[in-house]
């Protein structure tokens, strides 16, 4: 998801669905505006459940790419560099973000019923569409659970440990947990208002919620599910994006800039301040924090220790967003909404590699060893 750059036009575009009418017309019949409260809407389940179906072995390493645009999710070959199958999504509308079980052998998929793509300040108001949660077999991308939800969902993701639950949230201010196996709710966890992105400390022992309408982050114990400390941070932050080296990246969109926390005190270290929209942040392989800088086509690399220091600013695509790296930390991929593709670039150099094309507005992203 993205925001509207400083001072810029806030633009909204919904994409053409490329899904089969009867798809639409169940997603469709779930889309009425609910209002936001304390204990979210009670509406009726579509007539049938999110699903895809499977396609070709997926025995190379692989990235996925999700396209929010045309409701799929191009699997790209990355040996190869080329987009070697597609899954689509049916039954629920604009999938968006996505992540891997640790084994690599389940994949998460949110669809928050809403294109973000052109920035969703003002999409909420008072209301949200229903979203969604599926969970796939990374190796055919088959549907192994799912489930629709109340309200729009930006991501869900594994807890750590034994990985038992599903996190999502909900945007009247709630997280819920599911069971992993059959994505029943187990818990509600009153956060702030507007919940985005949900991740994990890398050590699993906080989760760490985005409250995107209350500049805040809440932190939140696993175990207990209690929220341990809420953390004041920037305007409309979206993600508390996990760095390898202990710290946890904020993108405050509205303001255009990024709080680091320290993820062991809990406390804003430093603030970076951009000058533009982030897109995804993402701490890098080079020990630099890597930002994708939406609205001019690159990805802008800040130092790791002084949040003022340029490194670097690398061309990518219209549209800039997702940042991945693969398993051997050579390589970065970033997804290009308005682009519709994918840029390749070699870390040391930086220097771009390819150029894939994919589909409709592609978002989310994660990186998979065969």
């Amino acid at each position: 998801m993205r925001f509207p750059s400083i001072g810029a036009t806030i633009r909204f575009a919904l994409a053409a669905s490329t899904v089969t009418a009867a798809s639409v017309l169940g997603a469709a019949s779930v889309l009425g505006a609910a209002g936001c409260g304390d204990s979210g809407p009670v509406q009726q389940a579509p007539a049938r459940l999110p699903s895809t179906a499977p396609i070709e072995a997926i025995t190379y390493d692989a990235l996925f790419v999700v396209n929010g645009g045309d409701h799929t999710i191009s699997v790209i070959d990355t040996e190869q560099r080329r987009v070697a199958g597609v899954i689509r999504v049916e039954n629920a509308l604009f999938p968006h973000h996505v992540y891997l079980n640790r084994a690599g052998t389940k994949m998460l998929v949110a669809a928050p019923g809403m294109d973000l793509s052109g920035g969703h300040v003002g999409h909420h108001g008072g209301s949200s569409p229903p979203g969604a949660v599926l969970l796939l077999d990374t190796r055919t991308g088959a549907t192994i659970a799912s489930r629709t939800l109340p309200l729009m969902n930006h991501n869900a993701i594994f807890s750590p440990g034994d990985e038992s639950e599903i996190w999502t949230t909900q945007f009247d201010g709630y997280v819920w947990v599911l069971d992993a196996v059959t994505l029943e709710r187990k818990a509600m966890i009153r956060v702030e208002n507007g919940p985005a992105e949900v991740t994990f400390s890398l050590d699993g022992r906080y989760a760490y919620v985005a409250n995107s309408e209350s500049r805040s982050v809440s932190i939140i114990d696993p175990s207990t599910k209690t929220v341990t400390k809420t953390i004041p941070v920037g305007n409309t932050p979206v993600g508390a994006w996990q760095g390898s080296n202990g710290k946890a990246y904020v993108d405050n969109e509205t303001d255009g800039t990024i709080s680091v926390i320290d993820t062991l005190n809990l406390n804003v270290l430093q603030t970076y301040r951009l000058g533009f929209t982030p897109g995804m942040v993402s701490f890098g392989p080079d020990q630099n924090v890597w930002v994708a800088d939406t609205y001019n086509a690159k990805v802008a690399i800040r130092d790791g220790v002084e949040p003022d220091r340029v490194v670097a600013n690398v061309s990518a695509g219209q549209g800039a967003h997702g940042i991945v790296f693969n398993g051997d930390k050579k390589t970065a991929y970033i997804s290009n909404q308005d682009a519709n593709t994918v840029t390749v670039l070699d870390i040391g150099s930086r220097a771009v590699l390819a150029t894939i094309p994919v589909g409709t507005k592609p978002n989310g992203m994660v990186w998979r060893k065969k």
